[in-house]
């Protein structure tokens, strides 16, 4: 990785590409800082010294902007929210499912367009949620119809900037620019990280050889976590593809080996991210019409515990098993849901029928579709299961003495991005090397 980075700040394309991702990463960052207009920063600090359950959550994804009330607040959660309602309907709506396959360049313009507009409404409704949620709490100066506006307005502005900013770094600089936001987003709270450990090794009173064994045992678990991150991330099944020879124009073309790589976890983190956010939407929709939520009783006042569950062990173990269990069907479904939506085993059997390949054993057309399909199941399955379970032990360790609330997802979306964005930026190196070979 770093001999990958050192090569790309040799190359002057490539240099220019991560100057400008970290231009606009500095940009995320000092915005995290802008407060909006018409808040009492005093009361603020004192409303927020804990923020736990969804509030937590939110802050954890924003880069700690949640706490600030900056113009940053809501993130980019909107535009995840968004993304998988616009995924949705594509499998509802054969308009927009022929669209997204058949459009080209074109539809992936119409689809963008629609996600942004979505991004909007939603961004509009959250922020009016978290004014009327915070209005009785004397956090915001002279509440009323002007106030309310101009910070909803802020909040709203805040998620559209964003927006721009992640397409900008998707298209100008090196990454997925959402990803990276949310990646960033999340380490920077790496600093309060190691002062937490630091103050269990040095208490008040002096050095604590329990918080030493405590602290080791927290970082070995850590560099665990990532080495099995990274290990089912890289991990790949490679099914063989033999092509006979055939007539390409004028020339005969000897017969070639290859294979298909089939990534342990095509879907990568975004399973996780989407059921994140879609099992904190309860929560956020309640919280947005009643004053206060965590009183509620009956029907709503289940749904909004089972909700608030993934983010927060103050609702109860059964209220947390209950959605530790949906979560983790969640993660699976949208890890089907991702894996099909970007490998179609009928596109992949048609291809190598159309190129005069088979694969060695199987009989081309519905018999090599089969396979893949059989082989896609099982590698879905496992990388499915291995994010769920990932993401759902800190929740159920949250109600020991080891408070690693988030620790998991965190450390996933952390991992996936990174390799994610070495891929890329050694995908443009090599594209850079054949390109300057060729000139």
């Amino acid at each position: 990785m770093f001999k990958t980075i050192k090569n790309a700040l040799k190359t002057p394309d490539v240099r220019k590409r991560l100057l400008y991702t970290l231009l606009l990463i500095i940009l995320f960052r000092l915005g995290c800082y802008i407060t909006v207009p018409g808040v009492n920063t005093v009361i603020l600090n004192e409303a927020m010294t804990s923020t736990n359950g969804l509030s937590g959550f939110i802050d954890i994804i924003s880069g700690g902007a949640f706490s600030r009330f900056s113009i940053f607040a809501m993130s980019i959660s909107p535009y995840i929210t968004a993304s998988i309602v616009v995924q949705l309907l594509a499998m509802v709506i054969p308009s927009l499912e022929r669209m997204m396959k058949e459009g080209g360049e074109e539809g992936k313009r119409v689809m963008n367009r629609y996600t942004k507009i979505i991004t909007i409404i939603l961004a509009l409704v959250e922020a009016i949620g978290i004014y009327f949620s915070y209005s009785n709490s004397g956090v915001f100066i002279n509440p009323g119809f002007l106030t309310g506006a101009i910070i909803v307005a802020s909040l709203v502005a805040g998620t559209a900037l964003l927006m721009w900013l992640g397409e900008q770094i998707t298209s100008k600089g090196i990454g997925n620019g959402i990803s990276i936001i949310i990646f960033i987003g999340i380490i920077s709270g790496l600093p309060s990280a190691v002062t937490t450990i630091w103050n269990l090794i040095f208490t008040n009173t002096g050095f604590n050889t329990i918080g030493l064994i405590t602290s080791i045992g927290i970082i070995i678990g850590a560099l665990l976590l990532v080495a099995g991150v990274v290990f089912v991330q890289q991990a790949e099944r490679r099914v063989p593809v033999q092509y006979s020879k055939r007539v390409v124009g004028r020339k005969m073309v000897g017969a070639q080996s290859t294979h298909i790589p089939l990534k342990l976890a095509m879907a990568g983190v975004m399973p996780v991210i989407f059921a994140s956010s879609f099992m904190t939407f309860p929560a956020m929709i309640i919280s947005m019409f009643v004053k206060d939520a965590a009183t509620l009783t009956g029907f709503w006042g289940g749904v909004y515990k089972f909700s608030l569950a993934t983010s927060s062990s103050s609702v109860g173990w059964g209220y947390s098993l209950a959605n530790a269990i949906v979560y983790l069907l969640l993660i699976m479904g949208f890890t089907f849901f991702y894996t099909y939506a970007t490998f179609n085993p009928a596109e992949v059997s048609s291809n190598i029928k159309k190129n005069g390949g088979f694969i060695p054993g199987i009989r081309a057309g519905k018999p090599t579709t089969d396979y893949l399909s059989s082989i896609i199941t099982k590698l879905t399955i496992f990388g499915g299961l291995f994010l769920s379970i990932i993401a759902i032990l800190p929740m159920l360790l949250r109600f020991t003495s080891l408070n690693v609330s988030f620790g998991g997802t965190s450390i996933l979306i952390v991992v996936g991005v990174a390799l994610e964005t070495v891929q890329q930026l050694e995908s443009q190196l090599v594209m850079r090397h054949y390109k300057g070979f060729l000139e």
